[in-house]
């Protein structure tokens, strides 16, 4: 699956712990498969129960995944946008917007 990183989602990256940072990376890999799975099936099944995927309140097209529940908590918030392949066709594409805890939901 290919993504792109919006300037807040970078900033907040910057701010996690190493600790952080490898459990996103982690279940971003997980995260990975899973889009690919959705895009071939278009099937809300497919997304792995530990990530919760779902859709966010009041923010239309924009979704969270969660990386981790406890110690710390960790959240990601995405949209589906397209990006163009190396043989110029246009493919689904993440964009990772926000990264961190709860707080993100105040500017998903």
């Amino acid at each position: 699956m290919r993504f792109e990183r919006t300037e807040p989602f970078l900033a907040d990256y910057k701010r996690l712990s190493d600790a952080e940072k490898e459990m996103f990376r982690s279940a971003a890999r997980i995260f990975n498969d899973a889009c690919d799975r959705f895009c071939e099936t278009k099937d809300a099944s497919t997304w792995p129960a530990q990530l919760r995927v779902k859709s966010i309140v009041n923010a239309p097209g924009i979704f969270e995944m969660t990386w981790s529940f406890a110690g710390p908590d960790g959240r990601a918030t995405w949209e589906w946008t397209t990006a163009v392949d190396a043989d110029g066709r246009s493919c689904p594409a993440v964009r990772w917007r926000r990264l961190g805890n709860h707080r993100i939901f105040n500017d998903p």
